[in-house]
């Protein structure tokens, strides 16, 4: 080979690795903002066993409907409630969640940077509420005057709680608010060092279950604090077509999970410490079959959350007014029409 020859090839080899960090680059998910998904990991809470998530996850259908918009899933493992995963939304380790408005209200007063693109009118609302320890000599809200109760703070737990004694004429200053996520309440709760703990979904479920005695639920005090879907505020604005996607499938699996919600239940595991059964399963695939699809938000909707954000603000459990315009992400003008047409068919 000529030395001519050899120097071309070599200046070649070093142009190669220069030209293939350029496109690495030019693939990257920061990009300019404007919605392209190239290489975009979505972090989404693991959903356990059972769900419309659980089900798009064991068959791969969020991942098939974001391949072609350059994104796939990442599945991360959360404590339970939604305002425990604050900081991972803060340190861009999660950025998809369901919720309800009570978090999100909540996260906003800290400055967490999440919206809500969806809401889900209330199903299963007979699975939250509170309950009291059996030797407490609770069996009423009233009787929780001078008593210790456990709630996840500008969240669920203390909205419940709030929301039940405004219900029953007692003013807050009577009851102690013990601050606790949910991991921490169960032990509290199950070690008599609260005698009371407003809670939500499996924790409740599985307090009762262990002898809890229960004197209040979101159905029994006209609870507002509806289900949403909550993404990342950054993610929202570089790409609001990975975001419909997502709500796209969600509202089709969620449609799947109210006609056959047994299919829902287990998904994974059919026994074992993740698997329900009896009347736990049988409450499970009723609620299933009452869900609704999640829809954009509606002017109905700011009215409910009004009803949070003024049991807050009063409270002083936060300390300025969050507004519609604050908590809801308008994904309707970041869309093609093509796209909101997708979505508004899913609701």
């Amino acid at each position: 080979m000529s030395r001519r020859r050899q120097a071309l090839m070599r200046i070649a080899f070093a142009i190669v690795p220069v030209v293939a960090l350029v496109a690495a680059c030019g693939s990257s998910s920061g990009g300019d903002g404007g919605g392209s998904a190239q290489s975009l990991v979505l972090k989404i809470v693991d959903p356990g066993n059972s769900g419309p998530i659980a089900v798009g996850k064991r068959d791969g259908t969020f991942d098939a409907a974001l391949a072609p918009l350059g994104a796939k899933i990442e599945w991360v493992n959360t404590t339970p409630g939604f305002s425990s995963m604050l900081k991972l939304f803060n340190t861009k380790e999660l950025d998809v969640s369901g919720a309800a408005f009570s978090p999100v209200v909540g996260a906003l007063s800290k400055d967490v940077g999440v919206r809500i693109v969806a809401v889900q009118d209330p199903a299963g609302k007979d699975q939250s509420g509170i309950i009291a320890a059996p030797d407490s000599g609770v069996r009423s809200v009233t009787d929780l005057v001078g008593k210790r109760v456990a709630v996840n703070p500008a969240a669920k737990g203390e909205y419940i709680l709030l929301k039940a004694l405004a219900q029953a004429g007692i003013p807050a200053d009577k009851v102690t608010r013990v601050p606790l996520q949910q991991k921490d309440a169960a032990s509290a709760f199950a070690t008599g060092k609260v005698d009371a703990w407003a809670s939500f979904l499996v924790p409740y479920q599985e307090g009762k279950a262990n002898g809890g005695i229960e004197i209040a639920t979101e159905q029994s005090i006209g609870s507002k604090d509806n289900s949403v879907v909550v993404f990342r505020t950054e993610v929202l604005d570089k790409h609001p077509d990975v975001a419909a996607k997502y709500l796209e499938v969600l509202q089709g699996l969620t449609a799947q999970q109210r006609a056959n919600p047994t299919e829902f239940e287990n998904v994974f595991e059919k026994s074992g410490p993740r698997a329900l059964s009896g009347q736990r399963l049988a409450d499970a695939v009723r609620v299933g079959g009452e869900a609704t699809v999640p829809r954009l938000p509606s002017p109905s909707d700011a009215t409910d959350l009004s009803d949070v954000v003024d049991l807050f603000f009063g409270h002083g459990v936060i300390t300025r007014k969050i507004t519609a315009a604050d908590i809801f992400y308008d994904l309707r003008s970041k869309l093609t029409q093509e796209q909101l047409a997708a979505v508004k068919a899913g609701s």
